[in-house]
């Protein structure tokens, strides 16, 4: 077991132990794939990788293939029921890229939509569960169990790090909490390695009183955020575009941030 992630102690791990099954998520993937393809080294014993909890870019499933002649394996489940979809090992590649796999056997799964009514294939809607493993409750909290529900924003605004869910609502309104800062929207944008990272998207109180990157992670440690939640950069913008009703258009934002990286790449290059 490494206590942290280290590919390269990850690769002798390999080695060392003839390992032939894995699970982790992509990043995890790509980084064992560059290194061993830099390295020119090879896992022969290696034969499944199993990757969830985000989307398997196409590239990275072929360079696996290609570099570590492995078969990668799509999987989808949540802590509340655990495994519910996945690959076999006998699909094509690209059943692991475009999709997250079939029902486990004793999984019954089906699309609704809102009136509960079953949708046609290829459409989306609402994915219903009904499993041997789904959870009975939540341990020390009944509340959960009464009706409260708490909203933690749109699924679009969503942000994957690395496989896992990053509490955008929760971030932000920890920020809120800062005294110089007006308005924050946490957002996402593309990583090559992680698939996405997420940006602080700040208007200070005070423009005269400057707010550094370091200083706002300081300030989110010192309530307690997990460390894989803090922000991987921060922006301070002047405006932040909003409805006429007040509400943070986060599309926008994406936009405007994926121009504004775009733009900068281009000037260091």
């Amino acid at each position: 077991m490494c206590p942290s992630w280290d590919v390269a102690k990850a690769v002798d791990l390999i080695h060392q132990h003839q390992v032939n099954f894995t699970m982790a998520s992509t990043p995890f993937l790509n980084d064992l794939s560059n290194t061993l393809a830099e390295q020119h080294d090879k896992v022969d014993s290696l034969k499944i990788f199993l990757c969830a909890d985000a989307p398997i870019p196409g590239p990275l499933v072929q360079k696996a293939r290609e570099i570590l002649g492995i078969k990668v394996i799509s999987a989808w489940g949540m802590t509340e029921c655990g495994a519910v979809t996945l690959t076999r090992p006998e699909d094509e590649d690209e059943h692991s890229f475009n999709t997250d796999g079939i029902a486990l056997p004793g999984v019954e799964i089906k699309i609704v939509d809102k009136k509960g009514q079953t949708k046609a294939v290829n459409e989306s809607g609402r994915l219903m569960i009904r499993t041997c493993s789904n959870f009975g409750g939540y341990l020390k909290r009944p509340h959960y169990e009464q009706g409260y529900i708490r909203i933690c924003g749109r699924k679009k605004d969503v942000i994957i790090r690395g496989g896992e869910n990053i509490p955008v609502a929760e971030i932000e309104s920890l920020l809120y909490k800062h005294p110089n800062i007006a308005t924050v929207a946490l957002v996402a944008y593309a990583d090559e390695r992680m698939g996405e990272r997420a940006c602080a998207i700040i208007k200070l109180k005070d423009p005269s009183q400057p707010l550094s990157f370091n200083e706002l992670v300081d300030f989110l440690k010192t309530h307690n955020l997990a460390m894989q939640y803090l922000p991987e950069r921060l922006e301070i913008w002047e405006d932040i575009p909003m409805t006429p009703s007040g509400k943070i258009q986060k599309f926008k934002l994406r936009e405007l941030l994926a121009q504004h990286i775009a733009s900068t790449t281009v000037e260091a290059n």
